[in-house]
């Protein structure tokens, strides 16, 4: 009896060893006897912080958590009083500015050339007068009859009257010419700088909505109606629902069989009769050590490549960080 306890104990150990040591070796790298690979991975599914552009008072969350939202619906907006003043004022400034480009444009209007025309005429009268003026206290310095003082103040008062006929005559050339051309580009520069303000302006306006980047489910709501939140400060959280897609990673012995385009059967522990059909998206290039949390503990301490695999139509059941079981055909090809 005891040969016979000690002979079942050896086939027990042996048993034992040949399924946990010896069979892990002799099976195909990447499991399965169905001659199908099988990788193990993980739901990979992204999320967005969503924030504004520009600082404000929150005026509304049209969502709660858990609600599924579609691409460019609204999910919360800001107060826009401030922004639509700001509009405005940039939209007057621009006015003003396209105003006094247009005057520089038109050049000077006829009434301002006759009126420099008749203060040169002015000026020319008193030049004359000054002129007269001067030639009699000349000849009554000659004869004796005039002060040297009267004298040198006819001569000052004709020197300043010829001196304000070159200046008005200098400004009627002006006039008649119009600006530079100098003017004219400063002027313009102008209003391109004030309609930028208003382009500017009118986005900081637009920005006052968050929309949804893309389809998904809103996992929470950061901030409340009547916080006051700065540019760039997370209102909402978003989980994107598409594109959905599972990371795995397959060990180098069997990185031929995995390329992009080639199908694939995904599988999930909740619904292991039920398989998601998906395509090979990406091999990464780069070798890597495998996560802690795939599945293959013999694998756990290989260099392994990682491998997305995107599902087709995905649904509700699938969650972020659900281990997944995939499968691949062992060809070389794309399917």
């Amino acid at each position: 009896m005891k040969r016979i306890a000690i002979v079942a104990t050896v086939l027990v150990v042996a048993l034992v060893l040949g399924r946990f040591v010896v069979w892990p070796h002799l099976s195909p790298a990447g499991g399965g006897t169905d001659g199908a690979l099988t990788l193990y991975g993980n739901v990979d599914i992204r999320q967005v912080d969503l924030a504004f552009r520009v600082s404000g008072r929150l005026d509304a969350v049209n969502f709660e958590e858990g609600d599924t939202v579609s691409a460019g619906d609204v999910i919360a907006v800001l107060d826009i009083a401030p922004l639509r003043d700001a509009v405005a004022q940039a939209k007057a400034e621009a006015a003003v500015r396209q105003a006094e480009l247009a005057r520089l444009k038109a050049g000077s209007r006829s009434q301002e050339i006759d009126r420099a025309r008749a203060r040169v005429e002015e000026l020319e009268a008193s030049v004359l007068v000054a002129q007269q003026t001067f030639d009699r206290q000349a000849k009554l310095r000659d004869s004796g009859f005039a002060s040297p003082q009267a004298y040198d103040t006819a001569r000052a008062t004709l020197d300043a009257a010829k001196k304000r006929l070159v200046a008005g005559q200098k400004d009627l050339a002006l006039v008649q010419i119009g600006p530079r051309v100098e003017d004219i580009a400063a002027g313009q520069a102008g209003v391109e700088a004030a309609e930028a303000a208003v382009a500017q302006a009118e986005l900081s306006l637009g920005d006052t909505s968050l929309l949804a980047p893309s389809d998904g489910i809103l996992l929470a709501r950061v901030r409340e109606p009547g916080s006051i939140v700065g540019a760039g400060v997370p209102v909402a959280t978003l989980a994107l629902t598409k594109p959905v897609w599972v990371r795995a990673y397959v060990d180098e012995t069997d990185l031929g069989f995995v390329v992009p385009g080639k199908t694939a059967k995904i599988f999930t522990d909740s619904a292991p009769d039920s398989a998601y059909q998906g395509q090979v998206g990406f091999v990464s290039p780069i070798a890597e050590f495998t996560p802690r949390t795939v599945q293959t503990p013999d694998l756990r301490t290989d260099l392994v490549y990682q491998v997305r695999i995107i599902i087709d139509a995905p649904d509700s059941r699938l969650r972020q960080g659900m281990p997944v079981t995939v499968k691949l055909s062992r060809s070389a090809a794309a399917d």
